[in-house]
């Protein structure tokens, strides 16, 4: 099977991912010079923008990982959110950095940032791959956007359709044939 087919337009090439990756990364070094922030990434479409992101900071970090849902195998938000799997570590005091692959309606990161609030952490940034600002619902506050995209839906480097696609280099819009049947 070709997964090829199945992409209508590439939005952003491997380059520009690499490219637009190294930018926030050295953000983020100069921004928390002289601390060591943790990495907190949301699985599963954040593992290869984050793995790319902090081997190019420049600062002593640590890393962590939620895995949570609230898609299923749909295109679209359900507006419930469920932890699957919570961090391993204790934030209390740390300098947070939760990492997203995309930004669509905010209400999955707006409950993270709440829930992570109440366990006491110095601070807590978002950084999203992807911000889709046409679809919020929830406000929430991106740091570190590596680019805004319209109201599409998108795959590959780490994002899915029915736990397709997160292996491709690039990120494209996926032709409507592969989801409206």
């Amino acid at each position: 099977m070709d997964i090829q087919k199945d992409i209508k337009e590439v939005l952003f090439t491997t380059e520009k991912l690499a490219e637009r990756t190294a930018e926030i990364a050295a953000q983020i070094t100069r921004d928390y010079a002289g601390k060591e922030p943790m990495f907190v990434g949301v699985l599963r479409g954040s593992f290869i923008f984050m793995g790319d992101l902090v081997r190019q900071v420049k600062l002593p970090c640590k890393l962590d990982f939620l895995a949570v849902s609230s898609y299923g195998s749909g295109t679209a938000s359900s507006g419930q959110v469920c932890i699957l799997k919570d961090l391993s570590e204790d934030v209390t005091g740390r300098d947070l950095i939760l990492v997203e692959d995309i930004v669509d309606s905010g209400n999955t990161l707006h409950y993270l940032v709440e829930m992570l609030h109440a366990r006491k952490p110095a601070s807590i940034r978002l950084c999203a791959l992807l911000d889709k600002p046409s679809r919020r619902t929830k406000p929430v506050e991106v740091a570190y956007s590596g680019f805004s995209i319209p109201d599409d839906f998108v795959v590959g480097y780490g994002l899915d359709y029915a736990e397709q696609y997160r292996n491709l280099p690039y990120i494209g819009i996926l032709a409507p044939h592969v989801y409206e049947k």
